[in-house]
């Protein structure tokens, strides 16, 4: 059972490393991705500057402006970002039923608490018994891949910057309002 986490985990990091390497070459290497980024991580930082001072009513609509400026930013660099996740999300369904018939039916991880109801379809899927601390490869594989991917990007630099994160602008993010 700890040879398959371990299995598991390394497929994780070799799929996550796969996936940054396609929307590397499908995307991020493009200028105008590079364009984009930049324009919304200058225009995220002048927002926060913004934020900082305050200010009358002019203030306020020049920062709505900006706003939305980088609202438009964001959602272009999103559709930019979008025909790789066409790619890879190919990709990965045709790795990922590899995957599952290799492991179909597999205990490959005691988990150490009993998840909730609405979870335990996908933890227990495809094993017999009623012991709904076992774990299936596919819980586990999505566990380790969501994990996985984001430090990878960090480490190679591919992670939107905090001020960028900060201002929750992007293509599902909230909208952020003004100080009062």
């Amino acid at each position: 059972m700890f040879g398959d986490c371990v299995l598991i985990v390394a497929i994780s990091i070799c799929t996550a490393l796969l996936g940054e390497g396609l929307t590397w070459l499908l995307v991020y290497r493009t200028e105008k991705y590079k364009k984009l980024k930049a324009e919304v991580e200058k225009q995220s930082k002048k927002l926060e500057k913004q934020k900082e001072i305050g200010g009358d009513v002019s203030n306020k609509k020049k920062f709505e402006r900006q706003e939305e400026k980088l609202k438009t930013n964001n959602r272009d660099l999103s559709f930019v970002k979008m025909k790789s996740m066409f790619a890879i999300g190919f990709a990965f369904t045709a790795l990922l039923s590899m995957f599952n018939s290799i492991f179909d039916g597999r205990v490959v991880a005691k988990l150490p608490f009993l998840p909730i109801s609405l979870i335990q379809n996908l933890s227990h899927r495809n094993l017999g018994g009623e012991d709904y601390t076992d774990c299936s490869f596919i819980f586990l594989y999505i566990l380790c891949t969501m994990s996985v991917r984001q430090n990878i990007q960090k480490m190679l630099g591919l992670a939107p910057s905090r001020s960028a994160n900060k201002q929750g602008t992007g293509f599902f993010g909230a909208p952020t309002q003004m100080g009062k």
